[in-house]
């Protein structure tokens, strides 16, 4: 897969109208709105730089600044290609700190250490389980995108115990593209059998956003991840501080 560029956004990517109607189905996010991103992701990219720099400490601060790091916090800032960019995005700044080839094989050895490391720091926002049972008893159809491996979302999602509740898990590597770009999002409307014209993205960056308005899906924005509240409002059909609030959303729109 070739490199998915930085999302240039524009006036033209913006919401135009509300587009919410009819709801069936929800596709959520993975990081940053099921999953604490910053506990998760900052002591397992920590922990992935410090194994790929093997004690090279030039090596170690050159991956660092790549990943827009904080080091002293553990945390990523939010214009970090880690937020949200698929490994071979990311995987070419981090080949080039290291002073290696951004291989495919390389990429599959960041996305190996960053699946162990991020499954052990694992850190839910809330009770995914107990919100999206009650949501799916509701008769919704439930999913999950990520411009993580598939791999990686099937290991995450089977620790947070929301596997057997989701009809669809679609990653970066499943063969319909990456966010922004609207194949994920069509992947699963086919999947259940449902138009995207019912079907909401609940997500916290731009990306999950711009990726549900251009397959025709609305876009229910959330304050969870890195992303402030002026950064997705203008591409958010709505927002809501977390996921956790989205029962009640459902009840009152």
């Amino acid at each position: 897969m070739a490199p998915v560029p930085p999302v240039a956004c524009d006036s033209s990517d913006e919401k135009q109208a509300p587009r919410i109607g009819s709801i069936r189905a929800i596709l959520f996010d993975k990081d940053g709105t099921l999953l604490d991103f910053q506990r998760t992701w900052g002591p397992a990219v920590q922990e992935v730089m410090r194994q790929l720099a093997g004690g090279d400490t030039a090596a170690y601060e050159r991956l660092a600044r790549a990943s827009r790091f904080v080091e002293p916090e553990h945390r990523l800032l939010p214009d970090s290609p880690l937020i949200g960019e698929p490994t071979n995005v990311y995987g070419v700044l981090w080949a080039e700190a290291l002073r290696r080839h951004p291989s495919p094989e390389f990429f599959a050895e960041i996305d190996r250490l960053l699946r162990e490391a991020t499954t052990l720091h694992l850190v839910a926002i809330g009770n995914p389980k107990a919100v999206l049972t009650e949501i799916a008893a509701r008769k919704y159809r439930l999913g999950m995108i990520t411009n993580d491996p598939e791999r990686t979302a099937r290991l995450h999602a089977h620790k947070l115990g929301i596997d057997q509740l989701l009809d669809c898990i679609v990653g970066c590597d499943s063969g319909f593209g990456a966010k922004p770009e609207p194949g994920p999002v069509l992947a699963f409307a086919r999947a259940i059998g449902v138009a995207t014209a019912d079907l909401v993205v609940v997500g916290d960056t731009v990306l999950d956003l711009l990726a549900a308005h251009r397959a025709g899906a609305a876009a229910l924005g959330v304050l969870t991840g890195p992303a402030a509240h002026a950064t997705l409002a203008p591409y958010a059909d709505a927002l809501i501080a977390s996921y956790e609030e989205l029962p009640a959303w459902l009840d009152n729109r």
